[in-house]
């Protein structure tokens, strides 16, 4: 069964655009005009992803994005930002916020799909698997993680950056490498990407946090021991 995107946007030309795009893709799609409207659609339909422009009436994409990662029944869903704002305060803002992407207006329509294509295939298809070590506990087939019995919420990328840094622990992962095995893209993304959602991580894993080892001039380590 086609998953349903809801995007939240208050241009109806850019809303069309989005939605004929995403259908066009095999994607069953929701849409709300405002930022209310999306924040209960969202929260009644669960939908697979989110798509949210960040500047809308009523309310605006930000809180939009807080209140959903703040409603563990909305937390683990995936958003994308969409906005006409391309500086680098408002795209970190929107990965502190707990946004698993970021794409600026104007946009190619081709570039959007990839990148709802590409959040969406890195948190599904994983195989029954639980990753221990020590008291931190990752179910990969569940989607859920925990520290001493202790639910951790995460958003989806956060969880696949855990995942792929366990798996792999003991082993350094450059910023590139982890850009093209998380995200999905190639080097010519921002780098800093990383370094925010690797902050994001360990705020959220507490006293786990200190596995997630930073390799000045190279990138990330989860410790061996």
């Amino acid at each position: 069964m086609p998953e349903t995107i809801l995007i939240v946007e208050d241009e109806k030309d850019v809303l069309d655009l989005v939605a004929y795009n995403l259908k066009k893709a095999g994607y069953h799609t929701a849409t709300a005009g405002d930022g209310a409207a999306g924040l209960a659609k969202a929260q009644d339909m669960l939908p697979a992803l989110v798509v949210l422009d960040l500047m809308m009436p009523k309310l605006e994409g930000t809180e939009v994005c807080k209140r959903l990662k703040a409603d563990p029944r909305t937390a683990h869903i995936p958003i994308l930002m969409l906005t006409a704002r391309t500086g680098e305060v408002d795209r970190v803002l929107g990965f502190e916020l707990g946004a698993d992407d970021y794409v600026t207006k104007p946009f190619s329509p081709r570039e959007l799909v990839l990148r709802v294509k590409s959040i969406l295939s890195r948190i599904k298809g994983r195989p029954s698997e639980v990753l221990k070590h020590g008291d931190l506990v990752v179910d990969l087939a569940k989607h859920n993680v925990s520290f001493k019995n202790k639910p951790c919420e995460l958003t989806a990328t956060e969880f696949k950056l855990l995942a792929t840094l366990l798996e792999r622990r003991g082993r350094v992962q450059s910023r590139d490498m982890l850009l093209h095995d998380v995200w999905g893209y190639e080097s010519d993304m921002d780098s800093r990407t990383v370094d925010t959602h690797v902050r994001r991580l360990r705020e959220k894993l507490g006293k786990a946090g200190d596995l997630v080892e930073t390799v000045r001039g190279v990138g990330y380590r989860f410790a061996d021991s």
